[in-house]
């Protein structure tokens, strides 16, 4: 039973991505809300067929009274007997089979597989922004709003079939049932649904704003514990632990304000909730007696006007809590939709190509670029890496050396000017294609959170066992590799290295980095000082492999230790966005230009920190 419900759905159906999703609210759950509209439309119609036989259990409890108080004891079972026993039938089965079909729709058709559907394909969507989209929010608060929200979108759904249809369908049932019982009883029961909607409408008014308030400081609360996690080695190397603590409650506090005039919000509401159900009974019950006493209504009248007046008492304080509940989880939604909702701007083009396969040759052509900014980036660059060369960078901090590497990579998009691999602009071939071509190890190279060899196979998924063993074995990783083991017991290739690979040291960090890109084993290589984390013993090891890795391959070598790229075929030296100089090592030292100048301030192979590069 419970997989013929859970299985209505496939919340991982194949859908049609948008660049650019729906900005406002109902729009943007509509969107999500697509597959389940035919189990949308079965809820709400057997939520009204729950609220129908609620609303004929209590009539028949009137019609009950009137039998009990008009029939003979002696002959009531021969007389009614039939009657009392399709009234069981129906209690024992039917109604249960109604009620079945009603949670498991709701429970296990809906809750379960929406907010699923909604996080998969949020995750997907933001996985698709770009490395600058990233660059400019806490990953702590993106995690935050991408679990917040499925979970409150699908709350609101089940709000709306759970509580608002059923309450829609038990009013109108409400109605209905006192006005054939005296039309007069519908009087009262009418100036009170006036009543009860003006608080709900003060009610939604103001819990909105204020509950995507409180959304907004919970998810701060994150964005700043995350970070404090995040950098705990920052943290506890200056000693901030206090400071961190400070800033923490900052955002706490603010979190706790924020609810606080929330939860006003909601005490106003019960107590204005109690004043117009204490006028409800009041006024239906006391007239529904008083009719009774004149000889106008029988005693199953009062019978049902009590226990409507009743339920709807027990039942309008469920609703209220219902409804704000949902607008409560709108407005997390909305909260979510700042991050789930927002535009990739760097995208394929809608012809682009698979980069085709050739030998590495890469072009800059008039390259400019500056984040948007007047100054900063890449001005005007002309440069041509033949394939199979090998060329060095070198510049001070903000050269514009890290700014190259990255619009080659595509994780921006170039402001004029264009960049070919292999004679193809790379506007127009897809993001994968190209990236699949270069291989990149990084100055910080962070592992993901799961296993040696999982982080290895991250450069070539389908690659053996015996292919990733030799990666590692060619980046001096093997031997430490095989000592590894995590606080689950894991070993060697499956022990995890922790969050960024924190359980790891520097140097076994960057071996594995480097062990990741000789199994993808691309036509391109960029290093970005690729071994400034090993020692010098190490590093020794480590730079033969290099140079056996770049054998037949397009080199970009971004270093401050200027001897680990001395002997590239080319060094480009780059100044305030420009390159100023282009050639061998020894043309340089010969010209006596800016690279000559570093050259010679090095102290131990470093260029010299008031003039250090990226």
């Amino acid at each position: 039973m419970f997989r013929f419900f859970e299985n209505l759905i496939d919340p991982y159906c194949d859908y049609a991505e948008e660049d650019r999703p729906p900005t406002k609210l109902w729009p943007f759950l509509a969107r999500y809300a697509k597959p389940f509209h035919g189990v949308f439309w079965a809820t709400a119609l057997i939520t009204i067929v729950v609220a129908i036989v609620e609303i004929w259990l209590i009539a028949y409890l009137g019609r009950l009274v009137d039998l009990l108080a008009s029939a003979e004891r002696e002959t009531f079972w021969q007389d009614h007997g039939w009657e009392m026993a399709l009234v069981a039938v129906f209690l024992l089965s039917i109604r249960p089979l109604i009620q079945v079909i009603d949670v498991g729709l709701l429970n296990n058709a809906i809750l379960p597989n929406f907010g699923t559907l909604i996080r998969w394909r949020s995750h997907s969507h933001v996985l698709r922004q770009s490395v600058g989209w990233f660059e400019n929010d806490f990953a702590g608060r993106i995690a935050n709003r991408i679990m917040q929200t499925p979970p409150a979108a699908g709350e609101a759904v089940f709000q709306v079939f759970d509580a608002m249809a059923f309450a829609i369908a038990y009013v109108v049932g409400a109605f209905i049932l006192l006005g054939d019982a005296d039309p007069r009883l519908a009087l009262p029961l009418l100036a009170w649904l006036v009543l009860y909607g003006l608080l709900v409408r003060w009610t939604v008014k103001h819990v909105t704003p204020a509950s995507q308030a409180s959304s907004d400081a919970r998810s701060a609360v994150t964005g700043r514990v995350v970070d404090s996690y995040t950098n705990i080695h920052s943290v506890k190397m200056f000693a901030h632990t206090n400071a961190e603590r400070d800033y923490a409650k900052e955002a706490i506090e603010n979190a706790r304000t924020t609810f606080q005039k929330e939860m006003r919000i909601y005490t106003k509401m019960d107590v204005g909730l109690t004043l117009i159900n204490g006028f409800l009974i009041v006024a239906v019950v006391g007239w529904a007696i008083w009719l009774w006493t004149v000889g106008s209504a029988s005693i199953g009248v009062v019978a049902i006007a009590s226990t409507l007046v009743l339920r709807l008492n027990a039942m309008t304080g469920w609703i209220m809590w219902a409804l704000t509940s949902f607008f409560s989880n709108l407005g997390i939604v909305k909260e979510g939709m700042e991050t789930i909702a927002q535009p990739i701007t760097l995208v394929d083009d809608p012809e682009a190509r698979i980069l085709e396969p050739g030998p590495g040759r890469i072009e800059f052509q008039a390259l400019s670029h500056h984040y948007g900014r007047t100054t900063g980036g890449l001005n005007n660059v002309n440069l041509t890496i033949e394939a199979g060369q090998k060329i060095g960078l070198v510049g001070r901090s903000g050269a514009g050396k890290s700014t190259l590497v990255k619009l080659l990579l595509r994780f921006y998009d170039v402001e004029t000017g264009r960049i070919l691999v292999d004679g193809q602009d790379i506007s127009k071939i897809t993001q994968d294609s190209l990236r699949a071509r270069i291989g990149m190890v990084q100055q910080d190279s962070s592992l993901l959170h799961r296993s040696v060899r999982d982080n290895i196979l991250y450069g070539r998924p389908d690659a053996n066992e015996d292919d990733m063993l030799r990666a590692a074995e060619k980046a001096e990783a093997h031997d430490f590799v095989l000592d590894l083991e995590d606080p689950e017991g894991r070993k060697g290739y499956d022990a995890h290295v922790g969050e960024r690979g924190v359980k790891l040291s520097g140097g076994q960090r960057q071996r594995i980095a480097l062990a990741r890109v000789i199994l993808k084993d691309a036509p391109i290589l960029v290093l970005d000082e690729a071994t400034s984390a090993l020692d010098s013993e190490v590093e020794a090891e480590i730079q033969a492999t290099l140079y056996g890795m770049m054998e037949g391959k397009t080199v970009i070598a971004i270093a401050h230790r200027l001897s680990t790229i001395s002997q590239m075929d080319r060094i480009i030296v780059l100044d305030e966005g420009k390159i100023v100089e282009d050639g061998s090592h020894d043309a340089l030292l010969a010209d006596g230009g800016l690279y000559a100048r570093f050259w010679s301030r090095q102290s131990g192979g470093f260029l010299n920190t008031s003039e250090a590069a990226e």
